[in-house]
């Protein structure tokens, strides 16, 4: 018996990677085609490609002709103070119909205030913000006539929280009644900041809502401060943190974000290659039977 996922609609399958401009070349290559075998979807942000034109232009249109593509955005900025910007949402509406894109997310933070803040800033924990912040995804959601995601954030202080991150995730996303954006290595980056069990908040979480996850590395400030960069291999208990949420979920899409720091092409096609084969790993198991071994192994 197969993990019935089929049924969750997922928007794309498989394991995918982040395209960044430093990587149009190298995968553009004839010569690395069939080293791209594991990459099943690509993802970029659409502020970076929005009315791009010319030969850049060009290049981006032969990629999403030839892969599935999912957009992760930098600045809806969905729980800041200012208004929605609707000009912005439907920007991103024309972009995702122009390019057949399958999928919209952001991050569940914001990231303006009487102008861009450049930074992932976090929003209150409290039942106040999670009404505020399910009205602005609804209105996005409305103006898309789509379904989007957001994705649980790395977050270094919770000025005024008043319930847990767990029960502000989970109640935004049920109230929204959007999708989940699971980044695995933030949760692994918060359980050490904020000294939580990572595998309890994983599992907690409304795994029926996952559209697709994030993987990704990041920096150890100090044994008990991790800054989540994106520019690292990925460390081994992420990957197993990873291993844990197919076992309790299933298997879905998962993607590979390197933002800087990319190494040789084989190096970072690898790490999607082992996405690749967690997946295939499980695919074929049954969930309860994949929750006991978790158990058993991680206690």
């Amino acid at each position: 018996m197969r993990p019935d996922n089929t049924a969750r609609h997922f928007p794309v399958t498989g394991a995918g990677l982040g395209l960044r401009r430093a990587l149009l070349s190298p995968l553009a290559h004839p010569d690395n085609f069939e080293a791209m075998a594991p990459i099943s979807f690509l993802e970029v942000a659409p502020e970076n490609w929005i009315n791009v034109g010319g030969r850049l232009g060009r290049i981006f249109r032969e990629y999403t002709e030839r892969f599935p593509f999912v957009t992760h955005g930098l600045s809806l900025s969905i729980g800041g103070p200012e208004p929605l910007d609707e000009t912005f949402v439907r920007k991103v509406g024309q972009f995702l119909d122009q390019h057949d894109i399958r999928f919209y997310s952001d991050h569940l933070s914001y990231c303006s205030d009487e102008g861009h803040l450049y930074d992932l800033m976090p929003i209150p924990f409290t039942e106040q913000a999670i009404h505020y912040v399910a009205e602005r995804v609804q209105r996005v959601q409305d103006i898309l006539g789509r379904q989007i995601a957001i994705e649980n954030v790395s977050y270094y202080a919770a000025p005024g929280q008043q319930i847990s991150e767990l029960d502000f995730v989970t109640g935004v996303i049920q109230q929204a009644d959007c999708k989940l954006l699971l980044d695995i290595n933030n949760i692994y980056v918060n359980s050490v900041n904020h000294r939580y069990d990572p595998i309890k908040f994983l599992q907690a979480l409304p795994g029926e809502r996952i559209a697709y996850a994030h993987i990704a590395g990041h920096y150890n400030e100090a044994d008990d401060l991790i800054i989540d960069t994106h520019g690292a291999d990925v460390i081994p208990d992420v990957w197993d943190l990873l291993e844990v949420a197919y076992q309790s979920f299933g298997v879905f899409p998962t993607l590979l974000e390197r933002d800087f720091n990319i190494p040789a092409l084989d190096i970072l096609l690898g790490e999607v290659q082992h996405i690749a084969d967690l997946q295939a790993k499980y695919q074929s198991r049954p969930i309860a039977a994949a929750k006991l071994e978790s158990m058993q192994q991680y206690g």
